[in-house]
């Protein structure tokens, strides 16, 4: 199967950036009655700083000019309420665009997270967690700049230059013109930059993700590498990914810091520009004072908002990536989903069939794990999977549960085909319990209820009494209430076995699954389970998967999986007579 390294770039298909801000900008316009009113808001504000350096023309070149003081101090105070109707305007708008936006990243990332949910384990199989927790996280915060200031910055700077523009060239066209003359070279820059800064933004989000894997897979591996004193060599690898990472950043920044400069020297050049034709070839007598102040004051109004669409540029060429990268998992089509007509599967027996299945990985649609798979077991048989490791074991539970689709085939459930049922209703009915006894951070009472969220603290004490774990829980400082983590440093491997085989135990499944379910478990804690769970198989179909044949000795069926299908077929004595594979597996492990 074909796996996404930690060292190794993630390729992301390229998609138009219109597109990408269009799907984007989808969730913004969501909320238009919000946007509405950050709407007005900005324009009263934007009109209040359009119509400002007019209030200073006609308060030098006729109030000044005429000694008229009693109308310049009216003039004043309302220019003093133009300025606190633009200070609340924009605190009002500030506020309502951090509201809005937060709302549109929590949708995001509740939509990626939905999404990621139903995709199969072949997405999961394919690439280190840490990467996807990099889309999840980083990537969705990267927009939020992006998102508030597309309203807030890039709608009133852009309408703040138009406006200036029109009112520059209504005042004097020449003094204009000679401001306004070097935004072509402007526009070519930017783009020049725009279009290089893209991909380095690009290559800097698959390093961060590369990053935050490696950081992800080592703190999930730390006992290992301790155990191995590997510490020095982890720091190595760690320093190799972080200087990657510090370089493609410095990479991407060298080159988006141009902006600034790029407007700089523009606005220069026009300043010079505007003085150099307004006083040599205009004429400094046909031009008012005021009229000059506020020409000054308009290119200033000018370019400052033209400094602001460049960094808002900037950071839309840093952050489109990250909407690129989390689009492409939202894009990612789930392999296995509900076919539209797919019914819910009624209460089962139990009765499972295959029927001439073959499967392989999609990586390698050219290798079958298994090939033409045929049995029928009846409801309420306990079959265990036996064979060398690769036979393709864990495959046929994995299809049974749809965790996998079959290549070619059919499978049924009491004569229901589980591509005609939906997946919730097939799985509802399922218990699995993996080698992988994962627990979740929280008390042992919301673990061990994760199997059935409504039951009762009676039908929780007697799962975990089936399967003899309620005495060492009872044993902890707060019984069902004891704080576990992850890790559960706590308790021993066996004890975190039997609480997940109680997760399991308490769903009431028809079908149990054991995949190498009591393989950590030592002797005395397996007699134990073995115990506990002899009357939970009862009138279910179990399958169980193990190395140790001592666990499945009293399987009504034992299936030998190797050379792509079932080797051998019976029970414990029928096989043992035979002495075929499954008496040379047996006799390896056990002096007979």
């Amino acid at each position: 199967m074909s796996v996404n390294s930690i060292r190794q770039d993630e390729v992301q298909k390229e998609v138009s950036k219109r597109q990408t801000l269009k799907r984007l900008y989808r969730y913004l316009f969501a909320y238009k009655k919000q946007l509405m009113l950050v709407t007005l808001l900005l324009a009263l504000t934007v009109s209040i700083s359009l119509i400002s350096p007019l209030f200073i023309e006609r308060a030098i070149d006729v109030h000044v000019t005429n000694g008229d003081w009693k109308r310049l101090l009216m003039l004043g105070a309302v220019v003093l309420a133009a300025y606190l109707a633009f200070m609340l305007g924009t605190r009002v708008q500030t506020i309502l665009m951090a509201r809005v936006t937060n709302q549109v990243l929590l949708t995001i990332r509740e939509e990626l997270y939905a999404h990621i949910q139903t995709l199969s384990f072949h997405f999961f199989d394919s690439r280190p967690t840490g990467k996807i927790l990099a889309r999840v996280i980083g990537d969705v915060n990267s927009l939020k700049e992006l998102l508030s200031d597309s309203v807030t910055q890039l709608v009133p700077e852009f309408v703040t230059v138009v406006g200036v523009a029109v009112i520059m060239v209504v005042k004097n066209a020449r003094l204009a013109l000679s401001a306004l003359i070097t935004l072509p070279f402007l526009a070519v820059g930017l783009f020049a930059i725009m279009t290089i800064s893209h991909k380095r933004w690009q290559l800097f989000r698959k390093k961060s993700s590369n990053l935050n894997a490696f950081v992800h897979e080592d703190m999930a591996g730390i006992q290992v590498i301790q155990s191995f004193a590997a510490e020095e060599e982890t720091r190595e690898d760690f320093y190799l990914l972080a200087d990657e990472h510090r370089q493609a950043f410095v990479n991407a920044v060298r080159l988006a810091d141009c902006f600034g400069p790029l407007v700089d020297i523009t606005w220069g050049m026009g300043a010079f520009l505007l003085y150099f034709i307004g006083i040599k070839i205009v004429g400094v007598d046909e031009v008012g004072i005021g009229t000059f102040l506020a020409f000054s004051t308009y290119l200033g109004m000018f370019w400052n908002p033209i400094r602001n669409l460049a960094s808002f540029y900037n950071k839309l060429v840093t952050n489109l990536s990250a909407a690129e990268r989390i689009f492409d998992i939202m894009d990612t089509a789930a392999d296995i989903t509900d076919r539209p007509d797919a019914k819910e599967l009624p209460l089962i027996q139990g009765e499972v069939r295959f029927e001439y299945v073959t499967f392989a990985y999609r990586d390698e649609p050219e290798r079958n794990v298994l090939e033409q798979v045929s049995f029928k077991v009846e409801p309420g048989q306990t079959i265990a999977l036996v064979g060398p490791t690769g036979a393709g074991k864990t495959t046929i539970v994995n299809l049974i549960s749809r965790f996998y689709d079959v290549t070619a085939g059919k499978i049924f459930i009491d004569d229901h085909e589980i591509h005609e049922v939906t997946m919730k209703s097939l799985r509802k009915q399922m218990g699995v319990m993996t080698q992988e006894n994962f627990l979740f951070t929280g008390t042992i009472r919301e673990n061990i209820c994760y199997g059935r969220s409504g039951a009762t603290e009676e039908e929780m004490i007697a799962a975990a009494k089936a399967v003899n774990a309620h005495d060492f829980i009872m044993k902890l400082e707060k019984g069902y209430d004891t704080q576990i983590s992850e890790r559960g440093a706590q308790l021993s491997i066996g004890q975190r076995q039997l609480l997940a085989f109680a997760r399991t135990m308490i769903s009431d499944p028809r079908i149990l699954i054991l995949d190498e379910a009591t393989s950590s478990i030592d002797t005395h804690t397996e007699i134990l389970v073995q115990e506990g769970i002899r009357h939970l198989l009862e009138n279910r179909t179990s399958f169980v998967v193990a190395h140790r044949l001592s666990t499945i000795r009293n399987a009504d069926r034992i299936f030998v999986i190797d050379g792509k299908g079932i080797l051998e077929d019976g029970n414990h004595e029928q096989l043992m007579a035979k002495k075929g594979a499954y008496y040379a597996l047996y006799q390896s492990q056990f002096d007979i």
